[in-house]
């Protein structure tokens, strides 16, 4: 049984907290868990509960489109060939989707270009470039990717070849010599939201375009379908106008999607409405696997899909690719932890660094995910590619792995991402090195508790006060993301009241009471079984949950989905 921290947040001023609970007529608990999220008056409640267009800022507002737009429409006046240039990922597939589609609906000389994961790696290529070249295009335009690219811009330079860069990673230490830079996290950039994916970025682009030439697009907000998808699998922060782009997006997706992502979602066994959680797992791996396995090129094939045949066509290929890389995963990952288990050094150190030069490059970001839930510490995950060994990172919550791995770049031959992900590429001979070294800088910069995992709690509330009302509120607030997750709550003096069983030797089910209530609620507590025999007995514990709502053969019900249980 694993340990877990609950960090129960500050409370809101008690005065906020009034003010608010009056305003809007919500409970004090939700008043306090809204207040800590910074919505604070009436109008703050307004905007959050009530997402508008309208909140969507000016794509001018960010360095370089003005350059950027000048540049397309230059290009279309003389005719010059546009490559639309995307990364593998989601993020990548949506966002050359998205411009592509848009672009190529009243400009005929363009195309896209996705990179082969295994024989291009990530990002911009000199593969790539050089097909530009051949191909007679003399305009990239790159999305989720280019802004470290300095050295390849520059070679396509010479190829007369200008690039726009459509990047939301953070820039290096110097920018490429590109036409124009659309990145947010520009130092220089007075953008007033920097969280936006590839695709959002695209879609400001697109918006910046269409306000310039009304006649090249109806309507950019009927995108949104492809924006949302990336904005929930790139876990980029719903907050500002991602919150804003994502409400709309969800109400595109359930009311009227492409037919590529309408395909994804019955394949995904969809079968009411779709959220943030049901795009994060059913359609974004499916996306992801074209370029875990074969080639991403089939993704974007399916997301500019234009009828219900051919989208299913498409579909039913990634379903067969999302199974292999189901076995992939699930196979790597054994051998792993078993690596791990058989390895004392490994066992207690405070990072994972692993390499196998078979091990399936597609599923290795996957793999190092895995690792944390079972280590809960920074992991790194290595295969050989290119004859070279390529990584992916992932991080626990509060530690900056992309920080951690700049600390060891005098070992590495290149590497990019954010606080939480991050790829790299080394020489073979260097992982030794860099093993021992990632693990120095990690153990004297980490503090102890980030490496036990944490549930943060945003309020202590009583069964009392959870009500259909309650619930409802609490659906409005999504949609739900990291900075806005679904509220976790405290409840106290907790006991087992009846039907106590274990569910397919994994999961708890019980309903429980609350001492100095009447009320009694269904609990869910998936793969907590190993609690059951610690509460059989009646004595009283602490939970932390979710508030969700329970539809059984047409049957509502208010559920805690539980996260954790504390003896008292």
């Amino acid at each position: 049984m694993v340990e877990k921290r609950w960090a129960l947040k500050e409370a809101a001023e008690e005065e906020v907290i009034e003010n608010l609970h009056n305003a809007i007529n919500v409970s004090r608990p939700l008043a306090n868990i809204l207040a800590q999220r910074g919505i604070d008056s009436f109008e703050a409640a307004k905007s959050y509960f009530r997402p508008s267009l309208k909140m969507l800022h000016d794509p001018f507002l960010m360095k370089d489109m003005d350059l950027a737009v000048e540049r397309i429409e230059k290009a279309i006046a003389k005719q010059e060939h546009i490559l639309v240039y995307g990364d593998y990922d989601v993020d990548g597939t949506t966002s050359v989707a998205l411009f592509f589609h848009f672009l190529n609906s009243f400009y005929p000389n363009c195309d896209f270009y996705i990179p082969d994961r295994y024989k291009e790696g990530y990002g911009v290529s000199r593969q790539g470039v050089d097909w530009a070249h051949e191909n007679n295009f003399s305009l990239i335009i790159t999305l989720d990717c280019g802004i470290k690219s300095v050295e390849l811009v520059k070679i396509a330079a010479e190829k007369k070849i200008d690039f726009i860069i459509c990047d939301h990673h953070r820039p290096g230490d110097e920018l490429p010599p590109a036409v124009a830079t659309l990145d947010p996290k520009r130092d220089d950039c007075p953008y007033p939201y920097k969280e936006l994916p590839g695709c959002g970025i695209g879609f400001k682009l697109m918006q910046a375009l269409t306000q310039r030439n009304p006649k090249w697009c109806k309507n950019p907000l009927d995108y949104l379908d492809l924006v949302v998808v990336s904005i929930a699998s790139d876990i980029v922060p719903i907050t500002g106008e991602n919150r804003v782009l994502a409400h709309f997006g969800i109400k595109k997706l359930n009311e009227a999607p492409r037919p590529g992502l309408a395909a994804l979602m019955h394949l995904s066994g969809v079968k009411k409405e779709i959220n943030i959680t049901g795009i994060v797992f059913g359609m974004a791996p499916r996306i992801n696997a074209a370029g875990r396995i074969d080639h991403a090129k089939m993704a974007v094939n399916l997301l500019l899909a234009s009828s219900e045949d051919e989208a299913y066509h498409y579909a039913e290929k990634l379903n067969i690719r999302n199974n292999k890389r189901k076995d992939f995963d699930s196979s790597i990952t054994d051998e792993a932890i078993k690596m791990i288990e058989n390895d004392d050094l490994l066992k207690s150190s405070k990072t994972t660094v692993l390499f196998k030069n078979d091990w399936h490059k597609g599923v290795i970001g996957i793999v190092a995910s895995r690792c944390i839930e079972h280590y809960h510490r920074p992991t790194i995950i290595l295969t050989e590619s290119n004859n070279k060994a390529a990584g992916s990172a992932r991080s626990v919550p509060g530690f900056d792995v992309y920080n951690a791995i700049s600390s060891c770049s005098d070992l590495l031959e290149q590497f990019g991402g954010h606080k939480y992900a991050a790829g790299l590429t080394m020489d073979i001979e260097n992982i030794p090195a860099f093993q021992q070294k990632f693990e120095e800088v990690v153990a004297n910069s980490i503090p102890e508790e980030l490496l036990i995992p944490l549930i943060n709690i945003d309020s202590k509330i009583s069964f009392n006060q959870i009500s259909k009302k309650f619930l409802n509120i609490i659906a409005q607030m999504e949609p739900f993301g990291p900075e806005n997750m679904q509220p976790v709550f405290l409840a106290e003096n907790v006991s087992v009241a009846s039907s106590l069983r274990v569910l397919k030797n994994q999961h708890l089910k019980f309903i429980a009471q609350q001492k100095g209530s009447n009320l009694k609620f269904d609990v869910i507590g998936f793969n907590l079984a190993e609690y059951e025999p610690l509460i059989r007995n009646g004595q009283n514990f602490s939970i932390a949950f979710n508030v969700e709502e329970n539809n059984y053969m047409g049957y509502q019900s208010i559920q805690l989905k539980l996260k954790d249980i504390k003896f008292e």
